[in-house]
């Protein structure tokens, strides 16, 4: 028993000796930690972005930024032509809403620059005019269609013009895009097989340049589609009421009422 006893107490006399030893260590270890010392800022590295546009056009060839300038151009003149259309088209709207029935009271009150008032004054020419040998051969009715009807045609040929570049910008703008993307993709392809091997590094600035250069035709070809159609549609109810103010100018020069 007093054997046991003597072996128990040996494990608690060592283990208070080992506690007794770590915490003097201890203390010199809290201690040198100084007090006060500002901790170093860590700095973040900045990256270059290999998929924006500047390095598209100081990495890209002369074929990457030819194609990037054409899509630039095709924008601002599809954009530059949808305003001067809708202003156009303003313009041809308010001269309506100021078109009267008396038509020289009425073309004397619109807008010089109007083109209802081209129609009224082309209308009183022809039928201020109907004489000479070749014209006696038309009647007074027909003659007067006919200078109205030209002036209608006028009018619809000056709302149509640009209309067709927005339609080639919107049909010929995404594979211009594409071009773009395939050659993009052709240098990805190149840097891999140089270096020999599919690192991010290598294929990244060409992979952006195409996912930009798709970009660039989708933006390019959406606004051009969209305004062309809305254009389109304006048009056609300008043109109603250009057709509609051009019966009433031709009835009332045959009426004789001026």
């Amino acid at each position: 028993i007093a054997l046991l006893g003597a072996t128990a107490a040996a494990p608690t006399d060592a283990l208070a000796q080992d506690q007794g030893a770590s915490a003097p260590a201890a203390a010199p270890a809290e201690a040198a930690a100084p007090m006060g010392v500002p901790t170093p800022e860590v700095k973040k590295e900045t990256i270059d972005n290999p998929y924006g546009l500047e390095a598209l056009w100081t990495q890209g060839d002369f074929v990457a930024r030819g194609t990037l300038i054409i899509m630039i151009i095709m924008s601002m003149g599809s954009w530059y032509i949808i305003f001067t259309k809708l202003w156009e088209q303003r313009k041809l709207m308010k001269s309506a809403d100021a078109a009267t029935a008396t038509v020289k009271k009425g073309a004397e009150g619109l807008d010089e620059a109007s083109a209802f008032r081209y129609m009224a004054e082309q209308g009183l020419k022809a039928a201020d005019h109907h004489e000479g040998s070749l014209v006696e051969q038309i009647d007074r009715h027909t003659w007067i269609g006919m200078s109205v009807q030209r002036s209608v045609d006028n009018i619809n040929s000056r709302l149509q013009d640009g209309l067709a570049f927005l339609a080639t910008v919107g049909s010929t703008s995404p594979f211009v895009g594409l071009f773009g993307t395939v050659w993009g993709i052709y240098h990805a392809l190149t840097a891999i097989g140089i270096s020999g091997q599919a690192s991010i590094d290598k294929v990244a600035g060409p992979v952006g340049e195409a996912l930009i250069m798709t970009a660039f035709g989708l933006a390019v070809a959406v606004p051009a589609v969209m305004g062309y159609n809305w254009l389109i549609r304006r048009n056609k109810t300008a043109m109603e009421r250009v057709r509609t103010f051009s019966g009433d100018l031709h009835n009332v020069l045959l009426a004789g009422k001026k």
